[in-house]
């Protein structure tokens, strides 16, 4: 079907303004990397037009990607013709429960948007991302993301309490009453959280939340080696428990770049640092000291804590500026990978080596959540600025990715399989599992028509 009829006969069902001509906003990924083609933008203002959308879409074999914030960073949000389902416009922040401290929400309702409903209420809802000004919900739950608090409060998949979802053929399954318990049968949820869109577009979502912190304590230690962090963080959770709510790890060059950036001199001198924060639902005023006896006890006295809110924002504007600061080295090649804690050590010290051997010259910039075993793992090649840098990717992730592989671990820890990795899917999913998925999508997407060609290979 032509673009001009497609839009013809959408116009019996959405108004103008849900139908838009796609430019590079929608069709070009955050990375600039990936520029992707649709004939139009739709934006439906109700659930009842999603459906249309895809009742319309199934019926004429017209393939659809939908498309939150465009935030990820994996290509899953890139289309490849047909039409681009844009959430943005289901964005209303449905209902909260403090009885049952839940918040229901659209999909397409931004993080930041959400996190100060729950804090209007008085709770707390504990995803936090960089990208959480501009994300939405329904984004995250399809990549089911994780961000800084997962160590505490798990990722979205944890957060989740039930799902409204529109399938490839138009039909609605929605389940949004915030229920704690509800044993009966399969819990379908599980299915699209992760998904990437590949199932059903997520329209709404209903959420936990939690009690806000009252008290806050916020610290920078280095050490000398990630096996140090590791130790650290073994004893402080044995110490302050469920009061550990971030644990960060970033290395020398991840800070010196960062400290440059923003302009904020580097809290101590190591070659690994950690930043870690305690929480804490009851106002109390000896959590601080209780914090820096122990780090002198356990012999971390290489650290500062915190003094004020202005102190704790400066740290956190070291972590979070990592990213950011890293754009003056040229473009790179992300992995977002994890690996069971106790060897993330054993990870870096063989990866690094091996890069190094295949690029001479090759700079690494390692920071991540420590806390949950996953890292973001950097590589800038000498001299390439660009986009060309991704002639070598294939290359480069073949021993990032063996060595995770070689470590028990995943390619993809919250970013996603996406286009970027999905040739990878068969080393970390057996056959039995991708048969299983593929029999999944073939259920419910008969067609192949939502958001093909991602996630699996």
């Amino acid at each position: 079907m032509q673009a001009q009829e497609i839009k013809r006969q959408l116009q019996a069902f959405l108004s103008g303004a849900e139908i838009i001509e796609a430019d590079d906003a929608f069709l070009l990924d955050q990375r600039r990397r990936y520029r992707g083609r649709a004939d139009w933008v739709v934006q439906p203002a109700s659930v009842e037009n999603v459906q249309h959308v895809m009742r319309f879409c199934f019926e004429h074999g017209i393939a659809v990607t939908p498309q939150g914030g465009n935030t990820g960073l994996c290509g899953a949000a890139v289309p490849d013709g047909g039409l681009l389902l844009s959430l943005s416009r289901l964005n209303r922040i449905r209902s909260i429960s403090l009885a049952d401290n839940a918040i229901t929400v659209d999909a397409g309702a931004v993080l930041q948007n959400v996190q100060q409903a729950a804090a209007e209420a008085g709770r707390l809802f504990p995803l936090s991302l960089a990208s959480e000004g501009s994300c939405q919900i329904g984004g995250n739950i399809a990549c089911n993301a994780g961000g800084l608090n997962v160590l505490r409060y798990g990722t979205m998949r944890d957060l989740v309490l039930g799902l409204e979802v529109v399938l490839p053929n138009g039909e609605l399954i929605s389940h949004l009453p915030p229920l704690h318990k509800n044993t009966t049968g399969y819990d379908l949820r599980h299915l699209f959280i992760g998904s990437e869109g590949t199932l059903g577009i997520i329209t709404g979502a209903s959420l936990k939340l939690f009690a806000q912190p009252q008290t806050t304590e916020t610290a920078w230690v280095g050490v000398a080696t990630i096996s140090q962090a590791v130790a650290l963080l073994t004893l402080m959770q044995a110490e302050f428990a469920e009061r550990l709510c971030s644990f960060e790890l970033v290395s020398r060059f991840a800070l010196d770049l960062s400290a440059d950036f923003s302009k904020i001199a580097g809290p101590v001198d190591a070659p690994w640092h950690v930043l870690l924060e305690l929480t804490d639902s009851v106002a109390r005023d000896d959590l601080g000291d209780l914090l820096a006896e122990f780090l002198v006890a356990h012999g971390f006295d290489n650290a500062v804590l915190a003094q004020s809110e202005s102190e704790r924002q400066n740290l956190w504007t070291l972590r979070e500026n990592i990213s950011a600061s890293q754009r003056n080295l040229g473009a790179s090649i992300k992995h977002d990978i994890a690996v069971p804690i106790e060897r993330v050590a054993e990870f870096v010290e063989r990866c690094a080596p091996a890069l190094q051997t295949a690029f001479a010259g090759i700079q690494i910039v390692v920071f991540g959540h420590l806390g949950d075993g996953s890292l973001h793992y950097n590589t800038f090649l000498p001299g390439v600025l660009g986009n060309e840098v991704y002639q070598y990717e294939d290359a480069v992730n073949t021993i990032v990715y063996e060595n995770v592989l070689a470590c028990a671990g995943t390619i993809a820890a919250e970013h996603g399989i996406g286009q970027v990795k999905n040739q990878w899917l068969p080393r970390v999913r057996s056959e039995v599992e991708i048969a299983l998925m593929r029999a999944i999508k073939a259920e419910l997407d008969p067609g192949n028509l939502l958001n093909a060609n991602k996630l699996l290979p």
